[in-house]
């Protein structure tokens, strides 16, 4: 039973390990999936040129265009234009992380809707995209505050000594912030933002407001950043303080057991050597009470007694004939027939054991092994003729086994009694001097052979 109750608990505590190890590997294979999920967004119009952020969104975004001082004559026909008909916008965008999370990977499309000049940009690269008839011009800008023409294949126009790139309705670029320690536009810290901004020629009356915007990033989160972590890490925590307290708990479980064992092993030896004085005096009953004692125990073990239980039964058992220590020798001993008066005698020894294991208060109700182990089921018994529940259960058991040892050895007045004669007598006093149930169990342990008979 404590070998089985030791796996269960080895179990209980793999089981919960594993748990708490999965718990780990999903929070790990979840942080992983969300890393690594591309996250998009579009933004315009009034959504996108506001002033108000946006924090609705995880990643939100506001163009705010500062008002516009340059202008510019553009005259692509030569037709000799004296009016300014451009003017310049500065525009930043700021792009707010309202997350715990760190923004990575981090890039935007803007696509106009109206024929724009691009000046300048700051501080990432832009990937310009201009529709063509036949299909489109892709270029690469590292920094459009410094642009080469002649290094690109792209669309431009010169306009008082200045190269601007012509982006016509449909044409778009794709930014990507700068990672430069002097720019640091990404990754964005959470509930940071990074404000990236570039400057366009319009027709003077117009702006870009009409654009669309396309934002796509990804998201990295630490791994304490997953609810399932801490609850994992909880669990680890309360497994690992459930092991500390199970391991002292154990270690002093395994010292009191030692020490009950060795306790058991004082007592046991004591009872034994006290009742080997009380067998000492009848060579024919020598080992009489050990025996009883361990049928006893046997019959207790049927009955579903364990641990504690079963040590206790078998020390009353041990000690049931510790009254005779008060019976004399000579009437122990005696071969023949005893008198009525030495008859008595005998009978009082149920009565002085009781009195002698009164004050043994170690043992639970010890004395009742002794003071009514010669009662009768059927109520004609001794001392008190005690009947069928009235007697204590444990003075029911030892007088089954006690009658067994008693037919089942030689005496002084008779020889033992053959194995078909001991089982026929407990078979048909049931009812009569045994407890039937108890009777029926000793018949049992007979019968399998856990009792032996002596031959």
């Amino acid at each position: 039973m404590k070998h089985q109750s030791q796996k269960k608990t080895a179990l209980s505590f793999a089981v919960s390990l594993m748990i708490v190890v999965g718990l780990f590997a999903v929070s790990v294979i979840k942080t992983n999936a969300y890393n690594s999920t591309r996250h998009r967004a579009s933004f315009a119009g009034e959504a996108l040129f506001t002033a108000e952020d946006q924090k609705t969104e995880a990643l939100s975004v506001k163009a705010v265009p500062r008002s516009s001082t340059w202008t510019k004559i553009y005259d692509p026909e030569n037709i000799g234009l004296t009016d300014f008909n451009i003017q310049a916008y500065t525009y930043d965008f700021t792009f707010s992380n309202n997350t715990a999370d760190e923004i990575r990977d981090f890039s935007f499309t803007l696509r106009f809707n109206r024929e724009v000049f691009l000046m300048s940009a700051w501080n990432g690269s832009l990937e310009v995209h201009q529709k063509i008839a036949d299909g489109e011009i892709v270029s690469t800008v590292p920094d459009l505050r410094e642009f080469v023409p002649g290094d690109h294949a792209l669309r431009t126009v010169v306009v008082d000594g200045e190269t601007l790139i012509a982006m016509q309705a449909g044409d778009y670029f794709i930014y990507t912030p700068s990672a430069s320690m002097n720019a640091m536009e990404m990754p964005i810290k959470p509930n940071e933002g990074t404000t990236p901004g570039f400057i366009v020629y319009v027709a003077i009356g117009e702006n870009i407001d009409d654009s669309a915007l396309e934002l796509e990033y990804t998201f990295h989160r630490l791994l304490t950043g997953e609810p399932l972590f801490w609850i994992a890490l909880g669990g680890l925590a309360v497994w690992l303080i459930a092991l500390i307290i199970f391991s002292i708990t154990s270690a002093q479980i395994r010292k009191y057991n030692a020490r009950h064992e060795r306790d058991n092993e004082i007592i046991n030896e004591s009872i034994e050597t006290f009742t080997s004085f009380i067998d000492a005096k009848d060579p024919y009953t020598n080992g009489h009470s050990k025996r009883v004692a361990q049928y006893t125990r046997l019959i207790a073990q049927k009955m579903g007694y364990e641990g504690e239980a079963l040590d206790r039964i078998y020390y009353t058992a041990l000690l049931h004939d510790c009254g005779k220590i008060g019976v004399p020798d000579s009437i122990l001993g005696k071969p023949g027939g005893l008198t009525e008066e030495e008859y008595e005698i005998i009978k009082s020894h149920t009565v002085r054991g009781g009195e002698i294991l009164h004050h043994f208060k170690s043992l639970e109700h010890v004395e009742d092994g002794a003071r009514y182990h010669h009662e009768r089921y059927d109520g004609k018994g001794y001392p008190e003729g005690l009947a069928g529940e009235k007697i204590p259960l444990i003075a029911r058991m030892i007088c089954v086994a006690d009658s067994f040892d008693t037919m089942n050895t030689c005496r002084a007045y008779k020889e033992k009694f053959s194995k078909e004669y001991i089982l026929n007598e407990i078979e048909t006093n049931k009812g009569r001097q045994f407890d039937p149930q108890i009777a029926d169990i000793m018949l049992r342990l007979l019968r399998d052979g856990e009792i032996q008979f002596d031959v």
